[in-house]
């Protein structure tokens, strides 16, 4: 089963990990759509603090990874899904039922975040010990 999932992947932390390997568990193979440093401005109103292709080196280097690209939209996940012919795409439990909608295309899971860790988490730290 080809498994396909998202995200900024900004601060690369220990959550970004344990997703995309219980992500790559499912299925036996994994893409990983890498948010746009324009995408993420137009989600979170905010630049993301490492440029898009270093985030894109940093989880190409995971071996849990098979392959990434650059997600320019959120809107265009279903071409994503058709181009890449995932059979499933995995989602953090954050986006619960955001994209259920995409069922249709492929199997559409959403997997606990791990607790406590978060890159907004992370950049408010850094900011307060300055």
């Amino acid at each position: 089963m080809k498994i396909i999932t998202f995200g900024t992947f900004d601060m690369f932390h220990i959550g970004h990990l344990n997703i995309l390997e219980r992500a790559k568990e499912l299925g036996s193979s994994l893409t990983v759509g890498v948010s746009s440093d324009a995408l993420n401005f137009n989600k979170k109103s905010r630049n993301p603090i490492c440029h898009e292709r270093d985030r894109m080196r940093i989880v190409s280097a995971l071996k849990c990874v098979d392959e990434v690209f650059l997600e320019e939209s959120l809107e265009l996940k279903a071409e994503y899904i058709t181009k890449f012919q995932a059979d499933c795409l995995v989602m953090g439990d954050d986006w619960q039922g955001r994209f259920d909608h995409l069922s249709e295309l492929c199997k559409v899971i959403y997997l606990p975040r791990t607790p406590a860790i978060s890159t907004t988490q992370l950049i408010e730290v850094v900011k307060s010990e300055r």
